[in-house]
């Protein structure tokens, strides 16, 4: 039996590693590379292997860096099932179609500049000079509906006219709604056949709703293997899910090899005990600035626990009650998603919200933005609020329009909840901002460019660190430690280099035998004879 480490090997996106039996092959998780466009684009597009060849594929959890490729498997030519949570299957109900129109939306973009610069040029050849104004609206009314929407249509009938280079999405919202129907939910804590021999049994990672870690279990030629896959293990003593799991059932003990996630491995977020103290300082210095908070946020899990300590500090009195937007229809079908699974919440949140009849997600002052023209309302809207917004890393979605609009205000907060990739305007915002606050904010601020603009940064940049999902370095080294594992091997992926790299020397230092496998390394599992 062997394991090929195809994704999220050496950085953090991607995720995707394939357990070849004898008689299957099993993917373990599908998900989307996510950083600079022309990189994603070209290491998202192809798979490295033919998804005829995959029986079936485990999925760990929602999130689009582990989930984000299965329309790209569905579509061609894979006829296996894709094996779950039955709350990640419903979260991907809304995710994976929302990521369909992204990709739709931004091929679209690229398209309409590829036009447009072409019919720039050929103006400009005939008139012989720069193009002006007038030239500018002639071509935005060709290319554009009501100024806003993109004329699609014309877009392509232009692109074929000249013989252009077109871009297509990597799948659509039919794709993804189509690959939905490959998916099969199960509960926890139960065993299920996924292969010839080869079962899998899905336990609690306290990630985010419906994480799991995945052990399978192969019987083949007379041995018996174990392979446990973490995915991605969340925090301990934070409120709403249940803590990463240490009890695991007597047959599930002896690993012969661990595929551990390293987000943080040489990281340590703040204690979760300082999180509502830390929110509530932004928010009460914010607001006495006369300024808005502004919190790109995850979708899913992260704008939850946001509304969860929101709800917390307006019951407690703690903070002026402003207003709390929730500016991403994703979020607000995650939020109803979240609301529909009480059964996986913890005994805090029970004893909070639930025994009190109060919904954790939903109070007196909490809006759900629903359409584009509240949205460009809220924009403008100079009166002190919170907004939360998608996407968590700003590179796309609303988020951008309220950065916009913000971020040259130094009454405003951006207000950083989560990780940031490399290469995404998300990291550019923590850095930057961060240095500039480091100097007391002493001579010009940093500047900015999206939306092919430049923006000063005088907005406020703080971050707050213990929002992660992820565990940090001791919080995986208590799930190794304190969980009944017995584990021979660890291989340590899901991490920047030099975070994956530390932790398996920490790890080995700790006495377990961890290593850093490389990007499409094969290696074979050794287990016991029964």
């Amino acid at each position: 039996m062997h394991i090929t480490f195809y994704g999220a090997v050496r950085e953090v996106t991607g995720s995707m590693h394939l357990l070849s039996t004898e008689n299957d092959r099993i993917l373990l998780d599908c998900g989307m590379f996510q950083g600079r466009r022309k990189e994603a684009a070209e290491k998202n597009r192809v798979l490295p292997f033919d998804p005829g060849i995959i029986s079936t594929c485990v999925l760990s959890h929602a999130h689009i860096d582990h989930s984000g490729r299965i329309p790209v498997l569905t579509k061609n030519n894979f006829i296996g099932r894709v094996i779950c949570t039955r709350s990640t299957a419903a979260a991907c109900e809304y995710l994976l179609p929302d990521s369909g129109h992204i990709q739709e939306s931004d091929a679209s973009y690229l398209n309409y500049k590829t036009v447009r610069s072409v019919l720039m040029r050929i103006k400009n050849s005939a008139k012989g000079k720069k193009k002006g104004r007038k030239e500018k609206d002639e071509i935005a009314k060709l290319l554009k509906k009501n100024r806003h929407k993109l004329n699609n249509e014309a877009i392509n009938d232009l692109i074929e006219k000249y013989h252009l280079d077109g871009v297509q999405p990597l799948y659509s919202t039919i794709d993804a709604q189509q690959a939905l129907t490959f998916f099969d939910g199960y509960p926890y804590n139960h065993p299920i056949p996924i292969g010839k021999g080869v079962t899998c049994t899905l336990y609690d990672a306290g990630h985010i709703l419906g994480s799991a870690i995945s052990i399978i279990k192969v019987k083949e030629n007379g041995h018996t293997y174990t392979i446990c896959y973490t995915g991605d293990i969340g925090r301990f003593e934070k409120p709403i899910l249940n803590d990463p799991t240490l009890d695991f059932a007597q047959e599930d003990r002896e690993v012969d090899l661990l595929i551990m996630e390293s987000t943080y491995g040489n990281r340590m977020h703040e204690p979760v005990i300082d999180l509502k103290p830390h929110l509530k300082k932004v928010i009460v210095e914010t607001y006495n600035r006369g300024g808005s908070v502004i919190i790109p946020s995850f979708a899913f899990g992260r704008t939850q626990e946001l509304l969860y300590f929101l709800h917390e500090l307006y019951n407690e009195n703690e903070v002026p009650r402003l207003p709390v937007h929730v500016d991403s229809p994703l979020a607000t079908e995650i939020t109803r998603v979240f609301g529909e699974h009480p059964e996986v919440y913890d005994q805090e949140t029970h004893e909070t919200f639930l025994e009190h009849g109060q919904n954790p997600f939903s109070f007196n002052q909490v809006h759900f933005v629903k359409s584009v023209e509240e949205s460009m309302a809220l924009n403008r809207d100079e009166k002190p609020h919170i907004v939360i917004s998608a996407s968590g890393m700003c590179e796309a979605g609303r988020i951008l329009h309220h950065l916009r609009f913000k971020i040259h205000n130094s009454k405003n907060t951006i207000l950083i909840v989560g990780y940031m990739a490399m290469h995404t305007l998300g990291r550019r915002i923590l850095e930057q901002g961060s240095e500039y606050e480091k100097s007391g904010r002493n001579g010009s601020p940093p500047v900015l460019k999206f939306f092919n603009k430049e923006y000063p940064l005088k907005a406020h940049v703080v971050k707050i660190g213990g929002f992660s999902a992820h565990g940090d370095k001791n919080e995986m080294l208590r799930f190794l430690k304190k969980s009944n594992l017995q584990i021979k091997r660890i291989a340590v992926v899901h991490g920047e280099e030099d975070q994956s790299v530390s932790f398996a020397g920490h790890l080995n230092k700790e006495g377990f035998a961890a290593f850093v496998p490389k990007k499409g390394e094969t290696i074979q599992i050794r287990a016991k004879k029964e």
